[in-house]
């Protein structure tokens, strides 16, 4: 990879995850697909709207309640393929 040319836009990828657990407010979860590969998206507007749809009442619910938030998009560095 030549680091000259780096765009960190580029290489970053958004991720889901979900605290299943309201007790253990650490435990995050990454979604994955049907493949069971985790879902990620070049797009952090994609990956939002993933979410509401894969978890609608939840994310609602974080809109309109003072509660503490158990879904999430995650920022994150694609894999280098170099």
């Amino acid at each position: 990879m030549d680091h000259s040319e780096f765009d960190p836009e580029r290489y970053i990828m958004f991720k889901l995850q979900v605290q299943e657990d309201d007790k253990d407010p650490q435990a995050w979860h990454d979604i994955q697909g049907p493949d069971g590969k985790l879902l990620t998206f070049e797009k952090e507007t994609e990956a939002r709207a993933r979410l509401e749809q894969l978890f609608p009442i939840l994310v609602k619910m974080e809109r309109y309640a003072a509660g503490s938030k158990r879904t999430r998009v995650v920022s994150m560095y694609a894999e280098d393929k170099d």
